[in-house]
């Protein structure tokens, strides 16, 4: 019977809320949350979303880099036109952003492929910073 009851508390604890990667979780909130909100939809016309993004799902390795050297290029998101500049991160490793971008990749109903560190590596290497 302890068995069986440790099992089910397990299970309810892993299906309430629990986030699948929760050190991405805590370093989005550390870093990331104050432009792009708890919610990740941003700030209207000034910070993209990252819910559902189509330059997140076409660019997915992509956010390594803009998240270790910041972005000054305007990109389009889901058909809205952003040009505010996004800062560089670069306390970061390449680890943490890794666990950064599979956050984002599994949350508010993102279905993304889950990224490597040896991908964000070989992504860090080929930046060109715009």
């Amino acid at each position: 019977m302890e068995k069986i009851l440790l099992f089910i508390v397990l299970i309810l604890f892993n299906a309430c809320g629990n986030t699948q990667y929760p050190q991405g979780k805590i370093l989005y909130e550390n870093f990331c949350v104050s432009c792009h909100m708890p919610d990740g939809k941003g700030l209207k016309s000034l910070i993209p979303t990252l819910v559902k993004a189509d330059y997140l799902l076409e660019n997915p390795l992509k956010t390594a880099c803009i998240i270790r050297y910041g972005l000054k290029d305007t990109i389009m998101v889901n058909g809205n036109q952003y040009s505010q500049e996004m800062a560089a991160i670069t306390v970061l490793s390449d680890f943490e952003i890794a666990n950064i971008m599979n956050y984002i990749h599994s949350s508010w109903g993102n279905d993304m492929p889950f990224v490597t560190l040896a991908q964000v590596k070989e992504a860090l290497d080929s930046c060109t910073i715009e």
